[in-house]
């Protein structure tokens, strides 16, 4: 589909103003589960490996489907999909209210939610796209702060529906605030396809003469035993009958018209039969050259050190720096820092500073100066050291201030697709990007379940939060190992010096 010329305004802004407050609502709870994490482990008394499973899905399976979620968008437009999500949304945090176990949540608000999230993310990045083009970045920045912010608003909106109305009421409160979703999806106006004159002749009727099943030759054969069955017929009917009657000759007539319609009916569907079984040949034959064009294009992106290595940090950092923002209150509640000392939730710290960590970040990506691999290569190690750190903190304003300095970091999701663009082209970029977020989701599902497990195991969350900070200063590190000049120069051939004596030989000549 062909759509008329991005307006870059107009509507636009309409589309990014809804867009922002689709993300806000869908991903709000979803990114300050922490807070509903508490409540579940006081209720169902499941581990923390196990409960932490509820968040990690909900953050991680938007992502792992990604590919599905492009495709339904591409099928069924921004504006269908957005209202079918959001009912998934409010209905997913509706059901979550009355989950008599943690694996009723599992599905309820991991997956439903968070297919639901998944499918709203990209609907909201594809109608902005085709709305904007000399101002994408900026409208794409606008409305990934709507996620952040709603990660702000919601830590403390949850918090305190929980504390009036107890933890069934503050889910149904939330699903109820997640059908305005409906109502932004109802203003994402499509942009009208363009006029294209239709084609003189139908591409059935363009089919070369030898890929037709029944050719002239056979049509041919099946007419003189037409004409042979109707001549015995004739010469029979002839013989038993006397042929002096009209009556008789008009009858004979009218078999020959019929006859001779039914040849006709039977050799256009015969065509018929041909064209369809033609262009399923073909459709199947290019169906296949795609798919190994996917494969053979996927692999050869793997052969590329700096993307072999992006998609090993991105999965590394995902598994690393996701559990804070799902478990930081309950770092907090195991530190001994009561509730009365939080003056602001420490997920709402993180969710602020993510915000401005996009902006910040996405303002020096576009410094000439500034190479943004290596921009992105400081963001992981530095936020390996601070996942270090969080050990050594036992106060209310040390955690607060990792908080912040971890939701900073993490906003380098804002010049991950400048990352990516540099890595593989932009031609390659959509490719690229989506096994990148395949590998994203990975981290995410699997981030917060290990560190729970290994908080079950020890008894404390020091040796969980070393293993990630770990995790995402070996990613860091391998970035910028593969990332470093002399593996490029090394890949280039040596260019042989020029004969001077030859060139001057060959100028007096």
């Amino acid at each position: 589909m062909v759509f008329q010329k991005s307006p870059d305004g107009g509507w636009g802004w309409v589309i990014v103003v809804v867009s922002f407050f689709t993300q806000f609502l869908c991903y709000g709870s979803p990114l300050a589960v922490g807070v509903l994490y508490l409540e579940w482990l006081d209720i169902f008394g499941e581990g923390k490996g196990t409960t932490a499973w509820v968040g990690s899905l909900a953050s991680g399976v938007g992502l792992l489907a990604s590919p599905v979620c492009s495709a339904c968008v591409s099928a069924f437009g921004a504006r269908p999909v957005t209202i079918f999500s959001g009912f998934m949304v409010a209905g997913g945090l509706m059901m979550s209210s009355f989950a008599p176990n943690i694996y009723f949540l599992l599905f309820s608000y991991g997956i439903l939610v968070g297919l639901g999230c998944g499918l709203l993310y990209t609907a909201t990045v594809t109608i902005t796209c085709q709305y904007f083009e000399k101002r994408r970045g900026l409208a794409l920045g606008l409305i990934s702060t709507g996620s952040s912010v709603g990660l702000f608003i919601y830590a403390a909106l949850q918090r305190k529906l929980i504390e009036l109305y107890g933890l069934e009421g503050c889910l149904l409160i939330v699903g109820a605030l997640s059908l305005n979703i409906l109502a932004c999806g109802s203003l994402m106006r499509p942009l009208r396809l363009c006029g294209s004159s239709l084609p003189e002749k139908s591409c059935l009727e363009k089919i070369p003469d030898q890929y037709s099943i029944y050719n002239e030759r056979e049509k041919h054969l099946y007419e003189e035993n037409v004409n042979i069955l109707e001549k015995a017929s004739t010469e029979e009917k002839s013989v038993n009958k006397p042929p002096s009657s009209d009556c008789k000759l008009d009858s004979l007539m009218n078999k020959n018209r019929l006859s001779s319609v039914a040849s006709k009916e039977t050799d256009t569907y015969r065509m018929k039969v041909a064209e369809q079984t033609y262009f399923c040949k073909q459709l199947a034959k290019k169906k296949w050259h795609l798919y190994l064009d996917y494969w053979a294009e996927t692999l050869g992106l793997f052969k590329n050190k700096v993307f072999s290595s992006l998609f090993i940090a991105i999965l590394f950092f995902d598994i690393g720096v996701f559990p804070p923002s799902l478990l930081m209150e309950d770092i907090a509640r195991s530190s001994n820092i009561s509730e009365e000392n939080c003056i602001i939730p420490l997920i709402s710290i993180i969710g602020i500073m993510t915000a401005i960590g996009k902006l910040a970040l996405g303002i020096l990506a576009d410094f000439k100066w500034i190479n943004t691999l290596y921009l992105y290569v400081l963001t992981l190690i530095m936020t390996s050291v601070a996942l270090l750190l969080i050990p050594f903190a036992q106060s209310y304003i040390m955690l607060a201030i990792l908080s912040g300095v971890l939701g900073f970091l993490t906003g380098n999701w804002s010049i991950f697709p400048y990352v990516t663009t540099k890595t593989v082209g932009i031609e390659k970029l959509a490719h690229a990007y989506g096994i990148l977020m395949f590998f994203a989701g990975l981290g995410n599902s699997l981030g917060p379940p290990i560190v729970g497990w290994i908080y079950d195991w020890t008894k404390s969350y020091d040796t969980a939060f070393y293993f990630s900070g770990l995790c995402v200063l070996f990613g860091g590190l391998l970035l910028l190992v593969a990332a470093l000049p002399c593996w490029s120069s090394r890949n280039q051939p040596e260019k042989p010096l020029p004969n001077i004596y030859s060139y001057k030989v060959s100028a007096t000549a």
